[in-house]
């Protein structure tokens, strides 16, 4: 099992991830901070475990709106290859993008 440092909002964490996943972790982590710097420039400096939860709130947000969307287009009979490729996920790969967030919150939660 592979250990990364990943740093959002200039602060640094140790997570322990398959081996093999560190870039595609060390890129969700990016996304993250980005989130959380934009909430920054939003509401400014709140409390770093206030800037995580919000942001983690607009990521789970944006996820729920991807897979509701997906559903949607699953229920009018143009899923397939189409829905696919706009999304970029099919639903097993949401389902194994959310085992992995889980896994980086209990690794955080952890630490």
């Amino acid at each position: 099992m592979a250990q990364i440092t990943v740093t959002i909002n200039d602060r640094e964490y140790e997570i322990a991830c398959d081996d093999g996943q560190e870039a595609h972790l060390i890129h969700l982590a990016e996304f993250v901070d980005q989130r959380v710097q934009e909430l920054i420039a939003a509401v400014g400096q709140v409390g770093e475990a206030r800037l995580l939860v919000m942001a983690n709130l607009l990521v789970a947000d944006e996820l729920s709106e991807v897979c509701t969307e997906l559903d949607t287009m699953r229920n009018e009979g143009r899923a397939g290859a189409r829905a696919d490729s706009m999304v970029g996920l099919n639903l097993a790969e949401l389902d194994q993008l959310a085992s992995r967030i889980e896994k980086i919150a209990e690794s955080i939660q952890q630490s």
